[in-house]
């Protein structure tokens, strides 16, 4: 029985790639309705939420002058912890499990964040930023303006946009970031082919 248990844990380990940080697998049987104001957020939130408990690879397709290249790195988005309030990606940059993507549902609001997180799961100077959708998206695509917080944290970033998309065959999940209308870095990963652990 012991043994048992050892594997298991071992296996729930490999899942969640050896990070405590990355939050366990939540099953969502049943969309959620009618949390948020706009029908439009509420369905983006559950297109999302259906991809709970899966992992999949991306890879760079666009990156500015502004940063250094990711397209030589290993980056895999894990849709983990799925709830009525809320969805959680940790996403993972080669040995860096420091990032997760938050969506978050408050005050009838579709909001979205960062958290970036030391060694020892305190939050970075500039954790938690991001913006709430505005009414441009639809069920497959979101709009994210940074807010006043992100403003106060990041150097020139009230002119942040975040764009989360999937299409509505769900082949693609794409995080863009825009500057002051200039695009500066896009990741898209294969829904199509998640990853086994």
């Amino acid at each position: 029985m012991k043994k048992l248990l050892l594997l298991a844990t071992v296996l729930s380990l490999l899942f969640v790639g050896c990070d405590p940080r990355t939050q366990p697998a939540t099953d969502l049987t049943e969309p959620v309705a009618g949390l948020l104001e706009s029908d439009a957020h509420q369905a983006f939130f559950n297109n999302l939420a259906s991809l709970c408990g899966q992992s999949f690879i991306g890879r760079q397709e666009y990156r500015s002058h502004h940063g250094a290249s990711w397209a030589e790195r290993t980056m895999i988005m894990y849709v983990t912890e799925c709830e009525d309030t809320h969805v959680y990606i940790p996403f993972h940059v080669d040995d860096d499990h420091s990032r997760t993507w938050i969506f978050l549902i408050e005050d009838g609001k579709l909001r979205f964040r960062h958290q970036h997180l030391h060694e020892d799961g305190t939050h970075e100077d500039d954790s938690m930023y991001g913006g709430y959708a505005n009414d441009q998206g639809n069920a497959f695509v979101q709009y994210f303006p940074a807010d006043e917080f992100t403003a106060g944290v990041i150097e020139d970033g009230g002119g942040n946009l975040w764009t989360v998309s999937m299409d509505e065959n769900m082949t693609y999940f794409s995080y863009r970031l825009d500057r002051d209308g200039e695009k500066r870095f896009e990741i898209v990963f294969d829904l199509t082919n998640p990853v086994v652990f």
